[in-house]
């Protein structure tokens, strides 16, 4: 069988280094933040290029932070795309404030800049695009719009990890960025696990705060405040990982051009666009395919494990529907939805796991023709 992951592999050349620091961690009893935490949001601030990096216990928590520390309250809009995971959406609904949808850009899959103005209203207090699957979102032009309406820009990291837009790195362009160190992204914790880069000491600041129960000092609380601090151990493993990123994500980077190489011509099949000033990290390999779940399940009967992402945009989920969209409201984003089929990929693949893979699905599409 060919998964998805395979977490153990990639780890096991880690293994005894990540039980020493645990070992350490359990005789010092400091199991919230500490040292491991600090030295990692100082690697990853550097590895962002950015000032500051401030470690929480998931993504969804450093997007809820985001908003809060850039004033949006309820009765705000903030934009964003509907083909995402649905917490990008849960922080803006947790502020108060309503997520207003922009169809994705077709080839990118990410946030069409070019539909923006058009969603923009006297609400409108931020733009929040996501870096779907690996893809950088195409910054410059949102950027442009968010610069000419004086909009904060926070970006959805969290599948993006050593990403660069312009030879620059993601999570340094909008006013905070945001990332997901879930155990399946290119960068995992042993759990769950969250970030916010920014060069914004305001921000900075004020997450900080938020964070731990927004303690000024201890027992002195300045406002509302959360329970999201990272643990010690997943700053351990975090800071172990990061220095073989850049490694792991060659490995992905090359498996996608071989997955393209194999794929390119099969019939019924899309397979990723690339963008020069804008290279994938491929989080994920996501081709589009008719007949998606026939496919999918003849892959399965082949011992091949797939997913799907995403099969319902957020705006047609039972969460969301209050907010008025409809089918085909954001057709792009809809006919994703209906033909996305994630691939296996990870560091330990090799290239005769992926012969198993291509041969498997031609052989699918073929049965689906």
């Amino acid at each position: 069988m060919i998964s998805m992951l395979d977490l153990p592999a990639q780890d096991e050349p880690l293994r005894e280094a990540i039980l020493q620091r645990f070992r350490t961690i359990l005789e010092t009893g400091q199991f919230i933040l500490g040292p491991y935490v600090e030295a990692f949001e100082q690697a990853f601030a550097r590895q962002c290029g950015t000032q500051f990096c401030i470690g929480l216990n998931s993504g969804t928590s450093a997007l809820h932070l985001a908003l809060l520390a850039l004033g949006i309250q309820p009765g705000d809009e903030v934009i964003t795309t509907p083909m995402t995971f649905v917490a990008t959406t849960w922080a803006i609904s947790y502020v108060g404030a309503r997520p207003v949808f922009v169809d994705i850009d077709p080839g990118r899959r990410t946030l069409d800049p070019n539909q923006l103005e058009d969603a923009l209203t006297p609400r409108t207090k931020a733009i929040l695009p996501v870096h779907l699957y690996g893809q950088p979102a195409d910054l410059g032009a949102i950027l442009d719009v968010a610069q000419r309406h004086q909009l904060p820009v926070i970006e959805d990291a969290a599948q993006a990890h050593f990403a660069q837009y312009q030879q620059r790195p993601i999570g340094s362009f909008g006013a905070a960025a945001c990332f997901s160190f879930y155990p399946g992204k290119n960068l995992g914790a042993y759990g769950e696990g969250g970030a916010i880069t920014t060069n914004d000491p305001g921000i900075a600041a004020r997450c900080r705060m938020l964070r731990d129960h927004a303690q000024s000092r201890r027992y002195h609380h300045e406002t509302i405040g959360f329970n999201y601090r990272m643990d010690a151990l997943q700053g351990a493993v975090l800071d172990l990982k990061l220095p073989h990123l850049a490694e792991w994500t060659r490995r992905r980077q090359q498996l996608a051009d071989y997955y393209d190489q194999r794929l390119a011509q099969l019939p019924g099949v899309t397979i990723p666009q690339r963008f020069a000033e804008a290279p994938s990290v491929f989080h994920l390999y996501v081709i589009e395919a008719e007949q998606r779940d026939r496919i999918q399940s003849a892959l399965r009967e082949r011992g091949i494990i797939t997913g799907l992402h995403y099969p319902i945009p957020i705006h047609r989920q039972n969460a969301y529907l209050h907010l008025g969209y409809h089918v085909g409201s954001f057709p792009y984003a809809e006919r994703l939805a209906e033909r996305c089929l994630s691939l296996p990929l990870h560091p330990t693949l090799t290239e005769s796991d992926l012969d198993r893979v291509c041969d498997a699905l031609t052989q699918a599409v073929k049965e689906t023709l």
